[in-house]
């Protein structure tokens, strides 16, 4: 949970500061929806490699070698001198965020099995815990006036040998059959990997459209300033934690489906509210039906996609991934190009039909009895 927690801190830092680079490459809103796309690009690129290297070194050496990686690559895209660079740094970071993610959610997977409690909601709240944290602290720099690149840079540098220490510790896991097993030829992802990825899809474009647009929307429709602008982000992850760290007893009360409906229903009335509202107020108010909304979606389709016992937990989890992540390709530029033509409700407003569909396809986490 400690590496879960550390993990998005440097990274929340930069969510902030998108505004902010917008405004110093003077680039329009489909011209920063291009550039967005490194992230999610490097993203993909990487996540069907990810997968053989997890099940290859293991989840624990993933997590010591990848942190490292991932936090010296954090700091570049603030420093981009123009578009094209923004959009490569921000692909070379998707390629190290996919590795490290992949990671500890297989990590989670194989320790929750292995106890006697479920634990995968509550290491998704200490990751919302972090993101919010780490924009939290991307605030306080635009407060401050700090230079973004020195301040990300230190603090990647001060999470690295904490990171290394926390992933040591891990415990060690013995080698499974499965990981030993010769390789079979490669096969389509089966129906229920693709549902369930498909559930995830309109929950992992709401969050990557807040990340990446929210404190441009703050900024240029309600015209916020300094730490206002930021603390849109602040609101929803802090909700997305809370919704998680209460999402693995809800799940025990209610079962999977049910939670999920009705998280997803207070996500579409708090879009609604984000789209419409007149006011600041409100829009942090719907950040945060939001934040509570999509919280637990990604934490339960990791839990059923692990379990469908169909191929290896890490290759099925990368396929999740892979394709639940393409909602981070589709969301940010499809919002930047409704954006330019009708305005930021409107762009906004597009990710209403997702969130729907991720309400219609809520059946498929239902749990699978063992063979």
């Amino acid at each position: 949970m400690t590496a879960f927690f550390l993990q998005p801190i440097a990274f929340g830092s930069w969510l902030p500061q998108i505004a902010r680079v917008q405004e110093r490459l003077a680039l329009g809103p489909a011209e920063l929806a291009i550039a967005l796309l490194g992230l999610p690009a490097g993203i993909l690129l990487m996540l069907p490699f990810a997968g053989q290297l997890v099940g290859r070194i293991g989840s624990r050496n993933t997590l010591i070698f990848g942190f490292p990686v991932f936090l010296a690559l954090v700091p570049l895209p603030v420093a981009a001198p123009d578009m094209l660079s923004l959009f490569l740094l921000l692909a070379l970071l998707g390629i190290g965020l996919s590795t490290i993610e992949l990671g500890l959610n297989v990590e989670a997977d194989i320790i929750e099995k292995r106890g006697t409690a479920s634990i995968m909601n509550r290491c998704h709240g200490f990751w919302s815990l972090g993101i919010m944290s780490g924009s939290l602290i991307g605030a306080g720099f635009l407060a401050l006036e700090t230079s973004p690149v020195i301040a990300i840079a230190v603090l990647s540098l001060l999470l690295m040998p904490v990171a290394f220490f926390v992933c040591r510790a891990l415990p060690l896991h013995e080698v499974t059959a499965v990981a030993n097993a010769p390789r079979s030829s490669w096969r389509l992802p089966s129906p229920d990997i693709l549902g369930i990825s498909l559930f995830v899809f309109g929950i992992t474009m709401t969050e990557g459209a807040v990340a990446d647009w929210s404190a441009v929307y703050l900024k240029h429709v309600f015209a916020t300033s300094g730490m206002a602008t930021g603390m849109g982000y602040v609101v929803f992850a802090m909700m997305v934690s809370v919704g998680r760290f209460l999402g693995d007893g809800a799940k025990q009360r209610l079962g999977a489906v049910v939670l999920a409906r009705i998280c997803l229903l207070f996500s579409l009335g708090g879009l609604l509210l984000v789209v419409v509202a007149p006011a600041t107020a409100l829009v942090y108010l719907g950040l945060a039906c939001v934040g509570l909304g999509v919280s637990v979606g990604f934490p339960l389709a990791v839990t059923a996609s692990a379990d469908l016992g169909d191929r290896p937990a890490a290759e099925n989890v990368a396929i999740l991934s892979f394709i639940a992540l393409f909602g981070f390709l589709v969301g940010p530029p499809m919002i930047g190009f409704v954006a330019e033509l009708s305005g930021l409700r409107s762009g906004l407003a597009t990710l209403l039909p997702a969130l729907v569909l991720s309400i219609l396809l809520a059946g498929l986490l239902r749990r699978r009895k063992a063979a």
